[in-house]
């Protein structure tokens, strides 16, 4: 299982590589705004395909074209590195 990481690692990895990611609810979050109601389904497929591959799956909110992203390690029981690969990953799909 993986291990948890300290706020002061959370906090400091959203300072350095996350600007856009914020902690809510035990949970690194971030929403994106698509032009289009297909473009955010086709990034919602991309990260789908991302998640599975590293089998860990965000929780995934679409409200028309804002895509909401919360990820955290659900057995680990908060936010470890694995969440962070994941948001790189995602920041980087999102473009």
């Amino acid at each position: 299982m993986a291990e948890l990481l300290t706020d002061d690692q959370i906090d400091q990895a959203i300072r350095d590589h996350l600007p856009l990611w914020k902690v809510e609810d035990g949970a690194l979050a971030r929403s994106v705004e698509k032009p289009t109601f297909l473009d955010g389904i086709r990034l919602v497929a991309t990260v789908a395909q991302l998640a599975e591959s590293m089998n860990h799956h965000p929780d995934i909110d679409i409200r028309y074209t804002t895509i909401t992203f919360r990820i955290r390690s659900h057995e680990a029981g908060g936010i470890t590195d694995d969440d962070l690969v994941l948001a790189r990953h995602i920041d980087t799909a999102a473009g």
